[in-house]
């Protein structure tokens, strides 16, 4: 079931575990190294900031993320498809079993930001394993770790674990935690507010069940939990952008850049490390 490209080689293939902004950013830079590129959705965490992201691409929204779009696959046959046209990243529902059947990927990325979760052993189930973020420990739970802790970001680890959360967000325009609202318990989400809306202190952002969740402060709207979507106790709800004008809250998210790069720069590292790297894994610098 291996394509080839119009090259006459065949695209290797990655499979990365969430539709995040940082799992998109990776997706964007894969896809460019020649990568046939499968996001798999994860619905917890929640994504919020789906303007950053591939994410709503599943709702069939055109999302474009540097120049590179996204196709929603439903099944293997989309993928066979995907895989043969080589144009998009390929987003879906299936998990990690059913993508198996289509072929052991040659690259496995889980960027699914669980920090609290216990962490699968990834390794065996691809050619090479990363992991991201907090939760993994390079030579336990994959091949690979990378940082995504602010003053570490992209920071590779070959052995060892990186580092556990601390529960301190990296600041923007001066705040911190406060710009997130969290959900206090259990319920269905609705809003009816778009992401980039300007909106102000108190002003009801949307409803946990019946209940109001009021925004922190002034600012723009940066990311919110899609509607009608089902939360967790403590999740991200919502996100705040304080920086007035200068708010941003679509295209490629700046950490994430700095992580998806980071893959790539490990991928350089793996393959001068492996006898035969210099082919499945053979990147453009």
């Amino acid at each position: 079931m291996q394509a080839p490209s119009p090259g006459g080689q065949r695209r290797p293939f990655a499979v990365i575990l969430g539709t995040n902004e940082i799992a998109s950013a990776t997706a964007v830079r894969l896809h460019q190294q020649g990568y046939f590129t499968v996001l798999s959705h994860d619905p917890f965490p929640p994504v919020i900031r789906r303007r950053m992201a591939f994410h709503d691409t599943l709702f069939d929204e055109a999302i474009t993320l540097d120049g590179v779009s996204a196709k929603r696959a439903d099944g293997l046959r989309d993928l066979l498809v995907l895989r043969q046209q080589g144009q998009h990243v390929a987003i879906t529902e299936m998990g990690l079993t059913d993508l198996l059947v289509l072929q052991i990927p040659d690259l496995l990325i889980d960027a699914r930001m669980q920090k609290y979760q216990v962490t699968p052993d990834l390794r065996h189930l691809a050619r090479l394993t990363i992991g991201l973020g907090p939760s993994f420990a390079a030579g336990e739970n994959s091949d690979l770790a990378i940082e995504t802790r602010p003053s570490k970001h992209g920071r590779i680890i070959q052995s060892g674990a990186t580092d556990r959360p601390d529960g301190t967000p990296r600041p923007l325009g001066g705040r911190g935690e406060e710009r997130f609202v969290r959900a206090a318990f259990a319920g269905r989400w609705h809003t009816p507010l778009e992401i980039g809306t300007r909106i102000f202190k108190d002003f009801p952002a949307g409803f946990l069940d019946n209940v109001p969740v009021l925004a922190p402060f002034d600012g723009v709207l940066r990311g919110v939990v899609r509607d009608g979507q089902e939360v967790q106790p403590g999740v991200k709800l919502l996100e705040m952008d304080p920086r007035g004008r200068d708010a941003v809250w679509w295209g490629m998210e700046e950490h994430a850049v700095k992580i998806a790069h980071a893959v790539v720069k490990a991928l350089i590292l793996h393959a001068s490390r492996v006898r035969g790297g210099a082919g499945l894994f053979q990147v453009v610098k």
